[in-house]
């Protein structure tokens, strides 16, 4: 996993300005609540599909942990593995799905990259609604717990990792590439 926060920073202000938001929408020592939306013109069912069946095309591989987007998967069913398999043998369960309302909302439990490892309680919810010209697409975070210094500075670096993602996604459905024009 990369950790460097400046590129973070750096990328989160290039990526708002291409027509997603994001928003930190509380922080304090002991959690985060971070929002990002975009525009997608596509069907929800499209987004949706590009969600869960083709995420190894569209994460970005420099957050994982294998350098590889495509030793990603994602079980869109109750109890389902975001999970990265390793060299080795070995693997990643990154996140639980505990929600799935196909074309309309997939919702996650657990911690990612660098939260991981510490005390950390978290919830992605992807949530898909129509929208004039295609689908409002919204990456909600919510986190607390334990992160030495407090999870307050680590507000920027996680929210300008999730707008990547949210941006990736919408020009892999728009384009079929994940680099953003």
């Amino acid at each position: 996993m990369t950790h460097r926060l400046a590129p973070f920073v750096l990328l989160a202000g290039l990526l708002c300005a291409s027509r997603s938001s994001a928003e930190v929408v509380d922080s304090s020592a002991v959690g985060l609540r971070i929002h990002n939306e975009a525009t997608v013109h596509a069907t929800p069912a499209a987004v949706y599909a590009a969600l869960v069946n083709h995420i190894g095309d569209w994460w970005n591989p420099e957050h994982s942990f294998s350098g590889d987007a495509h030793n990603l998967s994602l079980e869109a069913k109750p109890n389902g593995c975001f999970c990265e398999k390793l060299p080795g043998g070995g693997g990643v369960r990154h996140q639980t799905v505990i929600y799935v309302a196909p074309g309309k909302e997939l919702r996650l439990s657990g911690a990612i990259g660098p939260l991981q490892p510490e005390g950390i309680a978290a919830t992605m919810t992807w949530r898909l609604t129509p929208a004039d010209g295609g689908t409002k697409l919204e990456l909600i975070y919510s986190l607390g717990g334990y992160f030495p210094g407090g999870l307050s500075r680590m507000a920027g670096p996680v929210d300008g990792v999730l707008l990547q993602q949210l941006t990736r996604l919408k020009s892999y459905v728009e384009t079929g590439t994940p680099q953003p024009r």
